[in-house]
């Protein structure tokens, strides 16, 4: 085995989802030499060790070489206590994940938030390369984002940089207080406005049928009233949430993931309303759709040991 990760050329990236579990090689300059997808062992923690640990070892054996492991989880390492924390694959919570990669695999293991892997997929060599801090942002059945700085995901004190999916909605209009209860306990929180089931559970609340959100997001390009209204309003609520993140953290680029990122006429509205809520005379933030696809995590996993 090589001395150590710097003598090391392969990047190996996994992407641990609920339904699925996703890994890639990549050579030193961003191109996928090996990429494969396995079904998740869904409630199984030792299954899902050995799972990835199974990955990791046919792209080394396929490809003759060994590589560092990057892992992307939906939860984080806890700093304080080691053990898999805030994960909705709640069967990875309270167990050393990193840890037991490492023993498994005979070499240090990297363990990060998907959305962190995801932001430092597009801030290396995606929608973000050359900036200097990044926000990479998902909207799907969930809202969160990452933090990268200079090439770096940002975790911060207590693990959670980048949860503004759990902040209250910004600048609220009279109708969207208190707001829909959270799972976290709270009510309101941004994730319950912009998350794909809440777009559709607002659209059949409106009168609409019951459809995914991407179909009323098509609706609406089609020219379906309701569907137009409500869509507008998405918008909306988005550029106030994101206006109050370009407040604190100022990045030079958002990147959207996720399903609802495919949704065109945010792109274009977005950057044109936050303007009123952004604190500055000229807002240069760009909003741009994520060039890396559904292959951002595996990516950003893979880039964890980027400066190694």
């Amino acid at each position: 085995m090589p001395s150590g990760p710097s003598k090391i050329s392969l990047r190996i990236g996994v992407d641990v989802g609920g339904t699925k579990i996703e890994a890639a090689a990549l050579n030193p300059d961003g191109l996928i030499r090996d990429r494969r997808r396995i079904p998740t062992p869904t409630g199984s923690y030792p299954g899902t060790v050995q799972a990835i640990v199974n990955l990791v070892r046919e792209i080394e054996r396929e490809l003759g070489e060994e590589g560092t492991v990057g892992v992307g989880i939906p939860g984080v390492v806890s700093a304080d206590s080691g053990l898999v924390k805030n994960a909705n694959s709640t069967w990875l919570n309270h167990h050393p994940l990193d840890r037991d990669l490492s023993a498994a695999l005979g070499r240090p293991v990297k363990v990060a938030n998907d959305a962190n892997c995801f932001a430092l997929s597009e801030a290396v060599d995606g929608a973000g390369a050359d900036a200097e801090v990044v926000l990479g942002v998902i909207l799907g059945t969930g809202v969160g984002a990452g933090v990268v700085v200079r090439r770096r995901p940002l975790t911060g004190a207590n693990d959670i940089a980048g949860e503004w999916g759990h902040n209250p909605l910004p600048s609220p209009d009279p109708d969207e207080l208190p707001g829909p209860d959270c799972y976290c306990g709270r009510k309101g929180c941004i994730e319950t406005f912009l998350s794909g089931p809440a777009l559709s559970r607002q659209f059949k609340a409106a009168g609409g049928k019951s459809l995914p959100a991407l179909e009323v997001a098509q609706l609406a390009e089609q020219g379906d009233p309701l569907a137009g209204d409500l869509l507008e309003r998405y918008a909306h609520r988005l550029a106030r949430g994101l206006a109050g993140v370009i407040n604190i953290l100022d990045p030079q680029v958002i990147v959207l993931g996720g399903g609802l990122s495919n949704i065109r006429l945010l792109y274009r509205e977005v950057p044109r309303l936050w303007a009123r809520y952004v604190f500055s005379d000229q807002v240069h933030t760009k909003l741009l759709p994520a060039i890396h696809g559904d292959a951002g995590g595996v990516r950003g996993a893979a880039w964890l040991w980027l400066e190694d």
